[in-house]
């Protein structure tokens, strides 16, 4: 079927205005391919620190970031675990890609599983790891397939994809627990590194809303303009462009060390830190419409916010 001449034309004028403003067409987004990543993470089992689950994970993530041409390497970390009074042992994942370009940006997500359901409605359950397909594998899901993007077509900038373990291992109000694997990530000297930063986390649920979060508008207002900006102007209506809460996130210990940095998530989700947190709440649509989004920031230097 041929297109209409009117359709051929608006299309036609659309990409000579994104020519004017200097704008570049990114590679296109695979919704199904980035939700295969989130299934084949949860069959995995919960990717609980220290697990088999977790290795597995770790294993795939190197396997995936490899096969697009990109280095791969990992920090090793130990901590004391209050809980069990043992120490567990954790492990990030960072995978660059390189061109030679001016600027790093960082692109993070983490990839453990909360090891308790504390807020499932059966108390027998609340002890157990939950699944983690939106707490967890989504954010890690859509980074995968951008890293697919960078094999398809360069980026005019460089990134690092961190993986980061522990975000999810402390108890309900104990934050010392909070966000390790991005603390230690942190600490190994990351100032001056990274043009800027973007954590995205809970981003595959069926019913997607991004809105501001709190912290992010306050330290990385600029950022948060640039991303809410880029969401119009594709016409992605889960964006809401409204400041939400304030998350404690793996976006907080970045910031702290010195790097413009905002979390990309939706908190409003019924299933989170429950055995119902599966992917069956999840949809490739909503990783589609947060992948498009960094894609078209990934790919447009000249949205981002002046050094």
């Amino acid at each position: 079927m041929k297109p209409p001449t009117t359709f051929v034309s608006g299309i036609l004028m659309l990409l000579a205005l994104a020519s004017c403003h200097g704008l570049r067409q990114e590679p296109e987004f695979s919704a199904e391919r980035s939700f295969g990543y989130l299934t084949n993470q949860v069959a995995l089992g919960p990717r609980v620190p220290g697990s088999e689950s977790s290795r597995l994970a770790r294993h795939m993530y190197v396997a995936h970031f490899q096969t697009n041409g990109l280095a791969v390497d990992s920090q090793k970390f130990v901590i004391f675990d209050p809980y069990s009074g043992r120490e567990t042992t954790m492990v990030n994942i960072i995978a660059s890609y390189s061109g030679n370009n001016d600027d790093r940006i960082l692109l993070m997500a983490h990839y453990d599983c909360r090891p308790r359901s504390e807020r499932s409605a059966d108390s027998l359950l609340r002890n157990n790891p939950i699944d983690g397909a939106n707490d967890g594998a989504s954010g890690v899901a859509v980074l995968m397939e951008l890293a697919n993007l960078c094999k398809e077509s360069a980026p005019p900038v460089d990134i690092d994809f961190a993986f980061v373990d522990g975000e999810d291992w402390g108890k309900e109000g104990d934050q010392n627990y909070y966000s390790l694997g991005s603390r230690e990530f942190a600490r190994r000297g990351i100032r001056g590194k990274y043009r800027f930063a973007i954590v995205v986390d809970m981003v595959g649920d069926k019913e997607l809303t991004i809105t501001r979060e709190g912290y992010s508008n306050l330290y990385g207002r600029g950022l948060n303009d640039m991303v809410f900006q880029a969401a119009q102007s594709l016409g992605i209506t889960a964006f809401k462009d409204s400041t939400g809460e304030s998350i404690i996130d793996d976006h907080l210990p970045l910031q702290a060390a010195g790097v413009s940095a905002i979390d990309i998530i939706d908190f409003d989700y019924a299933y989170w830190h429950t055995e119902h947190d599966t992917p069956d709440k999840c949809s490739p649509q909503s990783l589609a419409a947060v992948g498009r989004v960094l894609a078209h920031v990934l790919y447009n230097p000249s949205l981002w916010p002046t050094k």
